[in-house]
Parts: C-alpha cells; sequence; structure tokens
C-alpha cells in the first residue's frame, strides 16, 4: 500500500497502525493524513519533525499549538523559526529571533511581523543584503540610518529606492550609486532627483530611450550628445524631433527613415509635408505605402502601387483608387 493508498483507506475506514505508519513515509501524505484523519499523534509528529518545513505546518495545522519537538525542528531554518514565532508561539524569544537572524530576509520579518519594532539585531542581519536593508529601513525602522544605507549602497537598485522611499530626496552619494547602471540612473533621476548633469547625462545617453528622456524632462532642451544617442534609434529620432528639437532636421529624419513606420510619423508630425527621402524610406512597406497614397499624396503613384502590389494592402489599394490601378 502507498502512501496515498494508506491516506485514502484511512479516509474512508478511519486511522490505525498500519496506515499511521505507511503515511509516514512521505511527509505530505502524511500531513494530510494527520490533519484530515489522525489529528495529533506521537508517530506522525515525530516524523513530521524530520523537515522544518512539516515539523512547522504540524504545529500549525495539527497540534495548533507550540511542542518541544516541532518547535526544535522548525528552529532548524530560519524562514520557520520566524513563521513558528509568529503563527505558534505567537510571541518572539531570544531563541527564534536567534536562528531568524541567519537570514537577511527572515530576521527582517522576524522585526516586522514577530518583534513588530526595529532592534539592533535584526537590523545588522537585514543588512547583509541590500534589498533587506532597504526593507528594514522602509517598513521597520521608518527612517535612513547609516548602517542601513551603507548597506543599500552595494546595490544600485536598492540605492534608489531608498532615496524614493527613505531618505525621501537628492543624495550626492546615492547618485553616484546610481550612476553605476543606466536603468536605475534612469529611474532615480525620473522619480527622485531631476537635476541635470553631466554624469547623469554620460550614463542614459548609452541608451537611447533614456537619453530622449533626459533631454526632454530633465534638460528640458536639446544638446548634441543626447540628439547623438537618440539617433542610433529610429523611434527615438523621431520622438526627439518631435518633443524635443521640435523641428526637422537632416539628422533626426535621416534616422528616422530607418524604419518606415517612423519614417511615416516623422513626415506626419515633424515635417509636416512630402519629402523623396521619406516617401522612399516608407514605400518599404506596403502597410505605411497604402497609409502615404491615402493620407499625404491623397492619389495614386507608381511608387506606392509598387510598394502595395502583391501584399494584403493590394486589395484596399485597389478599391481606393479602381480606375487609376485598371489603366
Amino acid at each position: 500500500m502507498t502512501p496515498r493508498e494508506a491516506y485514502e483507506f484511512a479516509k474512508e475506514h478511519g486511522p490505525s497502525e498500519e496506515t499511521r505508519e505507511i503515511v509516514c513515509k512521505d511527509l505530505e501524505w502524511l500531513h494530510e493524513y494527520a490533519y484530515y484523519i489522525d489529528g495529533p499523534h506521537e508517530k506522525t509528529r515525530e516524523a513530521a519533525c524530520r523537515d522544518p518545513r512539516y515539523a512547522y505546518a504540524y504545529a500549525y495545522h495539527v497540534d495548533k499549538c507550540p511542542h518541544e519537538d516541532t518547535r526544535n525542528a522548525a528552529y532548524k531554518d530560519p524562514e520557520h523559526a520566524w513563521l513558528y514565532a509568529l503563527n505558534v508561539d505567537k510571541c518572539p524569544s531570544d531563541d527564534s529571533r536567534k536562528i531568524a537572524c541567519n537570514d537577511p530576509s527572515s530576521a527582517y520579518y522576524y522585526a516586522l511581523e514577530v518583534d513588530k519594532c526595529p532592534r539592533d539585531d535584526t537590523r545588522e542581519a537585514a543588512c547583509k543584503d541590500s534589498e533587506y536593508a532597504y526593507y528594514y529601513a522602509k517598513d521597520v525602522d521608518k527612517c535612513p540610518r547609516d548602517d542601513t544605507r551603507e548597506a543599500v549602497y552595494q546595490s544600485p537598485e536598492y540605492a534608489c529606492q531608498y532615496a524614493l522611499d527613505v531618505e525621501k530626496k537628492p543624495n550626492d552619494y546615492i547618485r553616484e550609486i546610481v550612476c553605476k547602471d543606466s536603468y536605475w540612473t534612469y529611474e532615480y533621476v525620473k522619480n527622485v532627483d531631476r537635476r541635470p548633469g553631466e554624469d547623469i547625462k554620460k550614463v542614459l545617453c548609452t541608451n537611447p530611450e533614456y537619453a530622449y528622456f533626459y533631454a526632454r524632462y530633465v534638460d528640458k532642451c536639446p544638446s548634441e550628445e543626447t540628439r547623438v544617442s537618440v539617433c542610433k534609434s529610429p523611434e527615438y529620432a523621431y520622438f526627439y524631433a518631435r518633443d524635443v528639437d521640435r523641428c526637422p532636421r537632416d539628422d533626426t529624419r535621416e534616422n528616422a527613415c530607418r524604419h518606415p513606420k517612423f519614417a511615416y510619423l516623422y513626415l506626419k508630425e515633424v515635417d509636416k509635408c512630402s519629402r523623396e527621402d521619406t516617401k522612399e524610406a516608407i514605400c518599404k512597406s506596403p502597410e505605411y505605402a497604402c497609409k502615404y497614397a491615402f493620407e499625404v499624396d491623397e492619389c495614386p503613384t507608381m511608387e506606392t502601387w509598387l510598394a502595395v502590389k502583391g501584399s494584403k494592402y493590394e486589395e484596399e489599394y485597389r478599391r481606393m483608387f479602381k480606375e487609376w490601378v485598371k489603366e
């Protein structure tokens, strides 16, 4: 009889020494057996204590009270030590706290959920990891401190989050830390520190999207560095011309024309007139050639016809310009 079969048999006929012994070979079925059929029993409790997770689950779901055996077993793992203190003992203790402090995550949750207040030992343990140092400062201390600040400085991500949620103001040293990573530099300057500067610009100009953001919302004016960066992307070359330069330029147009969609949008929203170079770029796409014919030329031309011919847009083009195509 397998543990599952023993469980099903006991479910129908009631618990027995035989089925109890069989389910004790499998911790999952043991837990189900004890919880739904048998209730607390020394044999199943002893078996559950082979694993901290099942020892905690047994105490919480089956015994519904603390027991020395389950406590000792749960304490072999920091996560289940703090869960045992929270949900079974329902109070803090030096022993459970000491175990929880072997893991930054468990130390943070112990302080937040069990102690419900900051302590030097839980803070010190949380500060071994930048993420939990940030969470400890935000949720437990609820204020900045030198030790949590120093811990988050190891990570651009949590340095940025710390400045936003704990410091709640720009910090020159955090600015220096986040400048090691373009994404978190972007997040920092967008959400915390909108001061322009060569340090921020240099990092963000490694990415066309961030260069565009910086020019539009921080510098609030065009510059050679940001324009050169955005011109690596047809999409952001178009956005830059539309929102930052606010006028057409040969360099942004040329780079927008590397993609038919952005060539079309550049023509419609920046140039606002037809040009041979943008038309040539647009006609590399049947979809945008069709749009161009309908919305810009408002008449058929050989260039747009050749672009749509043989594509799914040919029929639409034929309907719009029926007489011309027939000729």
